[in-house]
């Protein structure tokens, strides 16, 4: 068994280094904006916070926005992190800000990988999603800059009801992208995402299991965002799979993992054990606000002002959020609660309470089922 504690350190930290960016994408979490906004962390700000990132036990660390690319000191902040020993990725946005100079520049200054949101099988569906006429060929040539540099490739999808009828096409096309990692989002209905815009939650447990069997014949690794319950959909299948040998009563995230290993799976590392929000991850806003993650708006205190590991370790909101045993409804008593627990932010979006069930998951715990036959 893992023993990192994440009630002192975080797993990954992601810095939304500006709000600033070109798209218009229907579920953009930031309600990002054409132009930067003059409170953003400075460079110096930016420093400071990497060191007070590094003291905790050396989490990963994600830039993203808004896109980061808008700041132009993007990569002297990336350099900074690096030579201090930082594993540092970087979302950026499909826009003509992403250019071989960049991607070079990014590769030099030893950036871990890159990632690239595809969220359909073809310019139309992807376009539509993103708001952006012209952004699913600027990401297709950014993907072949990217393997002339011989960069990793990660591929982000957010699943909707825009794409869940084309996965299979999706999925073949991330295949032949080359990908190391594809990042399998479930859309939470904050910023500038609906719940109109979301699938039902028995399509999202028809996914899930797609993603499953998927995830046993492709090169490439399947890990989920805002989908806790694909870590339950996978150890169900791995029980299934060892004729039901394998007991409920001791469920470890170790059986999560796609190839059964426990450690360094994909190019940056797995986590050991399951991340949720605030449990293992915590998100910092342009202008240094700190929320358990970008798709939970609940604020728990502010790193120009408070360090970030007094607010990690000591905030009310985050300490509950690390507590499973204390979720509400099925969730609280659920027999996979350790390793799953629920999007905290979809229970908070979609219910108002982020200790809420997880709304879109179909599965019934032992208890809760024992109980209604007692009733009949």
């Amino acid at each position: 068994m893992f023993t990192q504690d994440y009630n002192k350190n975080p797993f990954i930290v992601i810095w939304e280094l500006t709000r600033a960016c070109a798209l218009k994408c229907l579920h953009c979490r930031a309600e990002a904006q054409y132009h930067r906004d003059p409170r953003e962390l400075t460079f110096e700000e930016g420093k400071k916070l990497i060191d007070d990132i590094y003291e905790m036990d050396n989490p990963m660390l994600v830039f993203t926005g808004g896109d980061p690319l808008e700041r132009p000191d993007v990569f002297e902040i990336a350099e900074y992190a690096v030579h201090k020993g930082v594993r540092v990725s970087m979302t950026p946005s499909a826009t003509p800000n992403v250019t071989k100079e960049a991607m070079k520049k990014a590769k030099d200054v030893g950036l871990a990988r890159w990632a690239f949101s595809i969220d359909g099988h073809c310019a139309e569906v992807h376009d539509h999603f993103r708001g952006t006429t012209g952004s699913f060929d600027l990401t297709m040539n950014a993907i072949n800059y990217l393997h002339e540099l011989e960069m990793p490739l990660q591929i982000n999808t957010v699943i909707s009801r825009y794409n869940v009828d084309y996965l299979d096409e999706l999925a073949e096309m991330v295949e032949q992208l080359g990908c190391v990692l594809w990042s399998v989002f479930f859309l939470v209905p904050t910023g500038r995402g609906k719940e109109s815009d979301m699938i039902s939650p028995a399509e999202h447990e028809r996914v899930l299991r797609w993603l499953y069997n998927l995830s046993k014949r492709v090169p490439f690794d399947i890990k989920t965002t805002a989908a806790q319950h694909y870590r339950r959909v996978v150890i169900q299948g791995k029980m299934r799979e060892h004729n039901g040998k394998s007991s409920t009563d001791h469920i470890y995230y170790e059986d999560a993992l796609m190839n059964g290993k426990t450690g360094q799976i994909d190019g940056l590392g797995r986590a050991p054990k399951g991340v949720n929000d605030g449990n293992g991850f915590v998100f910092i806003s342009h202008i240094g606000d700190v929320y358990p993650s970008g798709l939970l708006p609940i604020k728990a205190g502010n790193v120009r002002t408070t360090p970030l590991a007094t607010i990690y370790r000591e905030s009310e909101v985050f300490k509950n959020l690390r507590d499973p045993d204390q979720y509400k409804g099925k969730c609280g008593v659920c027999e996979f609660r350790f390793v799953c627990g629920g999007s905290r932010s979809r229970a908070y979006n979609v219910t108002g309470d982020y200790m809420e069930s997880e709304p879109y998951c179909v599965y019934i715990p032992k208890v809760m089922r024992g109980k209604k036959r007692a009733v009949k």
